[in-house]
């Protein structure tokens, strides 16, 4: 099995919103194993980069936060994206696409397509 790598600087913002976006309110436990899920357990996330980040989210009104009560029956944040948080969502794919794209052409090899 490869070894379990960071999450990519600038991508972990858009990964918490689609999966917010795809599985509704979540707690910052079930965020973090969801996204180490969808990377086939490639990304490893740990709580210092996730706690910050839903913060700074919050923050920018891209996510909102209530307390509830998680599966395990423990008192827990559940975060949910917001309306503004949605609208980031379709900016930062367009950006990470372009970027990727644009990427994409430094790796083609020499004499491929443009």
């Amino acid at each position: 099995m490869p070894a379990k790598t960071e999450v990519w600087q600038g991508t972990l913002a858009l990964m918490v919103l689609r999966t917010l976006e795809t599985l509704g309110p979540l707690h910052g436990y079930g965020i973090a194993r969801r996204i180490e899920q969808t990377s086939g357990d490639l990304l490893s996330l740990n709580d210092g980069t996730l706690y910050p980040a839903l913060v700074k989210l919050e923050q920018e009104g891209a996510i909102a936060s209530e307390w509830g009560v998680s599966e395990n029956n423990r008192r827990a944040k559940f975060y949910r994206l917001t309306r503004a948080g949605r609208r980031q969502i379709e900016k930062d794919t367009r950006e990470w696409e372009r970027a990727t794209a644009i990427v994409a052409r430094f790796l083609a090899p020499a004499g491929g397509n443009p």
